[in-house]
């Protein structure tokens, strides 16, 4: 034990957050060694499970013909709803969609039933044998159909300010129009997948590749009609979620639940790329009408908006998707008269679910799209038209939801990135060039993101977590998050070394597991490191507060007085290393280990009307974009992206500018390439990377800048960080913002272009 000197001191108050830290499963990965649900070794007696998908949109169905199926060698049994012993309904938000298809089929893929064989290749082999007996009815495919027929999944929600109307009548101009914005695939590199295991006594055990370990315990159990108790759920990563198996991996794991309950041997069920496609929801498509005024100066006046989702057969999560494209439907701007007609329709397709931005992005591309339509009204530079419009202080500071923007850093944060990005001047010399160039036109677009961060289901803002001190000094953290590639548990890491003192390498997160922390939300509404990383502070806490009380009185000094700094324990009389003091409150029977709860402050809304505070804070971004098309093919190509985002104060910088590159790229796929096509009788076409384009290493930009805004977060964030998840996907709408100006510019309709926007949508534009 050596008296503490001031060089030690200084060497010792490196901090574990705030710095760029490697992924903790990176090296994992690399090599090979991280290990996923298909790479857990096999229990004796597993099987596999495939399933029986409708082959048409919409029909009765009244039984199968399986003897074929059967007949094949190593196939073990069929399931389907008359094998559901608990509740034949998911237990989902809207209680509308059956455990397997009953009485009818809804879409094109709908799960019937389960072959259940010794292996992968031989169940999938003879599920495609069982001959269901269906009679084909009429399918509703198309969202402006199923509005006319007043089809419906939830109903419809109107949210209103001033008098828009009024508002309209009085504007010196206004504009009318429509667009569609397309759906979009998942596409994680790991597909659905869960495996099952029943233990003794009726207790299951779960592997689930689920951005949910608590609500797939929940229909686990609602399936089997047992105690949630009874059934525990681990993840311990998976390979990318987006919003995908937020709630579409409970499917997944029901069935392999059922298939192992019906055959008493432990069943894994992994879904192929083409049935992921075929089964699973996507990004809702929306359908847009709209009429808008505004003055010379292209300020808005008044807005009419009516948003069609298109959600699929049943709810899902499509109530709270398209609240949030109401709520964000202003993005960055002051709607003063504004009436919003938001309609969830239901179709004969995939039950459409969470993406990332959750309605988010359907929302703020729309008033994106508008203001651009208004600049070229007007023949204005659209850039001055968007920051006329931005909210402001004081009149000018609250949503038509009634939530203030206290901490607005639009109108800095946009004209920082016009100068470091040098937009005016760029502006000029593409027009020069279009001015030249016959064939090849550009564009550019500069757009803001104001995105809010908490889930606005309030009661799932809440979060739990364990910390446990070994006496060797090793730390070991749980929580109720899931990292899905994003980095949380690294981050959670660095919170929790900074909390004890100690150095990142000692501590190790571990799998989410619904037996350590209960009830634990969703890891979604980029919330994961907010609410887990605050919970798991707070428990290191109690275990720091154990530790500083024991030593204070060891030393006679103050709790307050005692620090711990990288890998010591401080007093005025003493420097400790941290192992030596937990040895010592071991051998002192303190307790070291403790749980760690976080609920979000300040957050607070009414479902009925749609006003209040619905989000803790706003996380902020913007990107300028430059883009190239070719007016006799309608391709186009990215040329430049510079982006200024508001993370707050960083917890690892390297991870938040991977989050900010992948969401930006992600967003990209969404409104240029990853088109989504249903025929007439309901099929997907598009179900494989054959037809479905996500962006690839050739897509990204030559030129590429990203900055961060360096201020913290003024609400109690954890570190003052920001969400980082979401919100970079929705400065992506810069791109096709871009893309819009480049067919004005060559003389085109930009009106007429829906997103995605494809070689053909842009062609159709230049009137080709």
């Amino acid at each position: 034990m050596n008296a503490p000197d001031t060089a030690l001191l200084q060497r010792q108050a490196t901090s574990a957050a705030g710095a760029s830290r490697f992924h903790e499963s990176a090296r994992a990965q690399v090599a090979g060694a991280a290990t996923y649900i298909d790479d857990i070794p096999e229990a004796r007696g597993t099987l596999h499970a495939a399933p029986v998908c409708s082959p048409v949109a919409h029909g009765r169905l009244s039984g199968f013909d399986t003897a074929a199926a059967l007949a094949l060698p190593g196939v073990r049994a069929f399931v389907g709803a008359a094998d559901v012993p608990g509740d034949p309904i998911l237990a989902a938000f809207g209680h509308d969609e059956p455990v397997f298809a009953r009485d009818s089929v809804q879409f094109l893929g709908q799960v019937m039933g389960l072959i259940v064989a010794d292996d992968a290749m031989t169940a999938r082999r003879a599920a495609r044998l069982v001959k269901p007996r269906i009679e084909p009815l009429h399918p509703v495919l198309s969202v402006h159909e199923a509005h006319e027929l007043k089809s419906y999944v939830l109903p419809p929600v109107h949210v209103a300010r001033g008098d828009a109307a009024a508002a309209l009548a009085r504007a010196p101009h206004t504009l009318d129009g429509e667009f569609e914005v397309g759906g979009q695939e998942h596409f994680y590199l790991e597909g659905q997948i869960a495996y099952a295991l029943p233990l003794e006594q009726n207790q299951w055990w779960i592997h689930s590749s689920t951005q949910h370990p608590g609500e797939v315990q929940h229909w686990v159990a609602h399936a089997l009609g047992i105690p949630i108790h009874a059934v525990t759920v681990e993840c311990r990563r998976m390979g990318g979620g987006f919003g995908g198996k937020e709630t579409q991996a409970g499917h997944l794991a029901v069935w392999a639940a059922l298939a192992a309950r019906k055959t008493g041997h432990p069943v894994k069920l992994r879904l192929d790329r083409d049935d992921d496609f075929m089964v699973t929801g996507k990004r809702h498509p929306f359908a847009y009408r709209y009429r808008v005024g505004f003055d010379d100066s292209g300020r808005l006046s008044g807005l009419r908006i009516v948003m069609l989702a298109n959600c699929g057969f049943s709810a899902d999560l499509s109530g709270p998707v398209a609240d949030r494209a109401i709520f964000h439907c202003d993005n960055a701007y002051f709607l003063e008269d504004v009436a919003i007609d938001s309609f969830r329709c239901k179709t004969n397709t995939q039950s459409h679910t969470a993406f990332r931005g959750f309605g988010g992005p359907q929302g703020v591309i729309a008033i994106e799209r508008i203001l651009g339509d208004v600049a070229r009204h007007l023949g204005l530079d659209p850039l001055q038209v968007r920051l006329r419009n931005l909210y402001g202080m004081g009149e000018r500071d609250q949503t038509h939801y009634d939530m203030k923007v206290e901490d607005n850093i639009l109108e800095p944060l946009m004209t920082a990135l016009a100068r470091s990005a040098d937009y005016g001047r760029r502006r000029a010399a593409i027009e020069a060039f279009n001015a030249r160039s016959p064939v090849i036109k550009k564009g550019i677009a500069l757009t803001p993101v104001k995105f809010g961060i908490s889930f606005t289901a309030t009661l799932f803002n809440q979060a739990g977590a364990l910390v446990h001190v070994y006496t060797d000094g090793s730390v070991m953290v749980n929580h109720g998050g899931t990292e899905m590639g994003q980095g949380l548990n690294t981050k959670v890491a660095q919170i929790v070394a900074d909390e004890l003192g100690v150095p990142f390498e000692r501590i190790i997160a571990t799998a989410a597991d619904t037996s350590k922390v209960p009830n634990a939300s969703a890891t979604a509404a980029s919330s994961g490191t907010d609410l887990n990383g605050r919970a798991a502070q707070f428990a290191a806490r109690h275990v720091r507060d154990n530790l500083a009380a024991f030593v204070a009185g060891l030393d006679g000094c103050g709790a307050g007085a005692v620090r711990f700094l990288g890998g010591d324990v401080i007093t005025p009389k003493s420097t400790r290393r941290f192992e030596e003091v937990v040895n010592a409150a071991y051998a002192n029977r303190i307790q070291l280990w403790s749980d760690g709860f976080y609920r979000t402050p300040k957050i607070h809304y009414d479902k009925l009307t749609m006003k209040g505070r619905p989000f803790y804070y706003f996380a902020y971004g913007a990107a300028c974009s430059e883009v190239a098309i070719d007016t006799l093919t309608g391709e186009s190509r990215v040329l430049a992206v510079d982006i200024l985002h508001d993370v707050g104060h960083s917890i690892n910088p390297a991870i938040d500018i991977g989050q900010i590159e992948g969401g930006f790229i992600q967003g990209m796929g969404w409104l240029t390439t990853e088109q989504l096509v249903w025929n007439h009788k309901g099929y997907l076409q598009t179900h494989a990377p054959s037809t479905y384009k996500i962006p690839t290493a050739g897509d990204l930009p030559p030129r590429w800048n990203i900055d961060l805004w360096p201020e913290a977060n003024r609400e109690d964030n954890v570190h003052g960080s920001k969400a980082v998840g979401e919100p970079p996907f929705m400065l992506a709408i810069s791109v096709y913002e871009a893309l819009r100006d480049a067919v004005a510019q060559a003389g085109g309709d930009p009106e007429a272009m829906n997103a995605p926007a494809t070689a053909e949508e842009v062609l159709k534009a230049l009137g080709g």
